[in-house]
């Protein structure tokens, strides 16, 4: 975690933003599932690069001891084929965070064993997106976005979320998707 707060720092210290190309959104895929997000996008000295730094957060309980709990940061450096905050870009990103899962059923049979077990941990991890933006205004507009890349996850086992010792403790590699995201922005000139 120290070496994702690292980079995060020495991003921002070694690229000057220019205050008139800053931009303030939230994912809706995010927000769809009960997770606040919010993320900041400013344009760099070089008119074809932006940095964007997402964060999403989940404390919620939910019935039956259901867990989804979590925090995540997500930079981003982009560079933009045409021009900043206008059309396609591609980007490489990095990752963290720290969960709290029980009893979650996620798609496509995905880890099954969630469903049954509770498990706490942290990761990190790297990857690579690529995007596309629409201005609805001067002040307004869209973006979609999908990346893939690899998680290192660290966890612990136990056996449900309000009782029992630790089963286990391990890690797991996982390469796939890693960043979804249909947002709206918010123009600040």
């Amino acid at each position: 975690m120290k070496h994702l707060c690292f980079f995060i720092l020495l991003c921002l210290a070694t690229l000057t933003a220019q205050a008139q190309h800053l931009g303030l959104k939230t994912n809706l895929l995010y927000d769809a599932t009960a997770s606040v997000s919010l993320g900041v996008e400013a344009g760099l000295t070089n008119p074809k690069f932006t940095l964007d730094v997402a964060a999403s957060y989940n404390n919620w309980d939910f019935a039956n001891n259901k867990k989804w709990r979590h925090w995540l940061l997500q930079p981003e450096l982009r560079y933009w084929l045409c021009e900043a905050f206008n059309g396609h870009f591609f980007g490489v990103h990095a990752m963290g965070g720290q969960f709290n899962f029980s009893k979650v059923q996620l798609p496509f049979k995905m880890y099954p064993q969630l469903k049954d077990y509770h498990y706490q941990g942290e990761f990190m991890g790297l990857g690579v997106a690529y995007g596309y933006q629409w201005i609805l205004s001067d002040r307004w507009g869209i973006e979609a976005t999908l990346g893939a890349g690899y998680l290192y996850i660290n966890y612990k086992q136990y056996p449900c979320a309000e009782c029992g010792e630790e089963l286990g403790a391990g890690y797991k590699g996982y390469w796939g998707l890693t960043k979804a995201g249909l947002s709206i922005l918010y123009f600040i000139n």
